[in-house]
């Protein structure tokens, strides 16, 4: 495919930076119940933004009179958008999961520009946040998110949404209709049982089956619409919505389509054969919406892939010039530049170090919903954060990552996402090194964590059956306990972190103990100095000034 060097990069600022837009830099992934280890239902989402603080929201569940309105704010902004009648009675929701199990995720990719409509009083934040406390399923969302829209105007740009509940997971994909049309264009598609799917800012429905109401919905006019617009002249069945709305560009390929082929690959042989397709070098072979995984995924899995750099892949960014002295895999902004008239890029991961929040939720289906619903939360970058589980039931968040509890332009001591900071900024310094201490944590509450819930479900099944109050306020201490655990661990690691590699040294260490001379003065640290590679890039640009010679005497 080829582009202009302007269009490239146009395309670069916007879609791999996000333009004004300050999270469209997300990713998903979708698990259904068939590809899942234990039969629950997962998606994933990766709020990506510079200017998002991240914090575990909570709406409880509540009784609103009749005429109560309820205040539209646009998520990312703030900005005030206008009224909407507020239902009866509203559901709890912890994070983007509500009571029922029902969770929900997105991934900005904006489209047509000409058909926002800047009257529209539901951004994609908003539209997500109040279905959840509306619906009980994850095809009634969908009604709701429609129904919303027709009602009062769709604000945002062209949005993929991730929705389960434990029984379904779908891809949900919408778009506005212009500056004063009411309504959304859409499609949405159920991931087949045993199948997985995932999205990263780019739309990936394109041809759906138009009978197959089970499996497929979608808007009366999301055809007759484009015909009446003269972007599609083809038969129905050949109608593909996202050649139509949201038609393919080199930076959608490789700022977004590359971070679905990473995770594909990581569960499923054979995806090279779409490696050209993912870098952005030929579209002609694009990947199918879903796949079938070599094996059954589970949530820890997810945690994993979600913290993917292309390690391993030829956009590897640890393997690169741009990767410093230290194998690092961020590059920091702007996503592009320029040299002698020649645009590149820097490669758009999976994790990347500007996330708010992240997660991963189980639905199951087997369990209480109080109990069958977990999000997995953590905050900061993927890479180097700790999914913690928050049960859907609960009735109030950890203190520590709570709203409210600080914000991004004062550090707050008591704030997870500032301690999560804290050790990824340290990482970033010396990545090679000192992510494997992050690692090592990571592995010892994911482990804990895992071991654990077999027990807590348990307990909470007990409980909730003589009690729900009682069965609920043990999830709540149970997730607050481990969300402050994880938060106090992590304060020692930043500490340990700090002490470790004071001045670019390497203290030793053994049985998880500093070493010292036996008078309390610390021996003699590390200073492994520099990999073979780097000290030859080095040696290659500045080394006729750094070569050591014979002095002349």
């Amino acid at each position: 495919m080829s582009i202009s060097m302007k269009k490239l990069s146009i395309l670069l600022s916007v879609i791999l930076l996000g333009g004004s837009a300050p999270v469209w830099a997300c990713t998903n992934f979708l698990v259904s119940r068939g590809a899942s280890a234990d039969g629950s239902t997962m998606i994933t989402y990766a709020a990506d933004s510079h200017v998002l603080y991240g914090e575990l929201y909570h709406r409880p569940a509540a009784d609103w009179p009749a005429g109560t309105l309820a205040e539209v704010r646009e998520w990312d902004t703030g900005k005030y958008l206008g009224k909407i009648p507020q239902i009866a009675h509203t559901f709890s929701v912890i994070g983007n999961m509500n009571e029922h199990q029902v969770a929900i995720g997105e991934t900005t990719y904006g489209g047509r520009a000409e058909l926002q409509n800047p009257d529209g009083i539901m951004d994609y934040g908003s539209l997500i946040y109040m279905t959840l406390q509306r619906a009980k399923s994850a095809r009634e969302a969908i009604q709701i998110m429609v129904d919303l829209c027709e009602k009062f105007g769709y604000y945002s740009s062209g949005e993929s949404l991730s929705i389960s509940d434990p029984n379904e997971v779908w891809i949900f994909e919408i778009i506005g209709k212009g500056p004063g049309k009411k309504g959304i264009l859409y499609v949405g598609r159920r991931v087949p049982d045993g199948y997985i799917c995932a999205h990263a800012n780019q739309a990936r429905i394109t041809t759906f089956p138009l009978k197959d109401a089970d499996n497929c919905v979608y808007s009366k006019d999301v055809i007759t619409f484009a015909r009446d617009k003269g972007w599609f002249n083809g038969k129905d069945e050949e109608f593909s919505f996202r050649d139509t709305y949201a038609p393919l560009e080199f930076g959608s390929l490789r700022g977004c389509e590359a971070r679905v082929w990473s995770f594909f690959n990581h569960v499923a042989k054979g995806m090279e054969q779409y490696i050209d397709y993912a870098m952005g070098y030929d579209a002609r072979n694009p990947m199918p919406l879903w796949i079938k995984p070599d094996h059954k995924l589970t949530a820890q899995e997810l945690m994993a892939c979600m913290g993917d750099h292309y390690e391993g892949t030829p956009m590897d960014m640890t393997r690169d010039l741009g990767a410093g002295a230290f194998d690092s895999p961020y590059r920091w902004r702007p996503m592009h530049f320029t040299v002698d008239g020649q645009d590149y890029l820097n490669e758009r991961a999976i994790a990347t170090q500007q996330t708010g929040f992240s997660f991963v939720t189980q639905s199951r289906s087997w369990l209480p919903d109080a109990i069958g619903g977990i999000l997995w939360f953590g905050v900061d970058d993927a890479a180097t954060t700790q999914y913690v589980p928050m049960y859907c039931g609960i009735l109030n968040v950890p203190e520590t990552f709570a709203e409210g509890n600080g914000d991004l332009l004062k550090y707050s001591p008591t704030s997870a996402f500032w301690i999560f900071n804290r050790v990824s900024n340290m990482c970033y310094l010396r990545y090679n090194y000192m992510v494997k201490d992050v690692q090592k944590v990571q592995k010892e509450l994911t482990d804990k964590f895992a071991a654990y819930i077999p027990a807590i479900d348990e307990a909470a099944k007990s409980l909730l059956a003589m009690d729900e109050k009682t069965g609920r306020e043990f999830l709540t201490d149970f997730s607050c306990r481990m969300g402050d655990y994880t938060f106090n661990r992590w304060k020692e690691l930043s500490e340990y972190l700090l002490v470790k590699y004071i001045d670019g040294n390497i203290k030793k260490e053994k049985d998880g103990k500093f070493l010292d001379n036996g008078t309390g003065v610390a021996v003699g640290p590390d200073q492994p100095g520099y990999s073979e590679a780097w000290k030859k890039m080095v040696r290659d640009d500045a080394g006729a000034k750094l070569k050591v010679v014979e002095m002349k005497k």
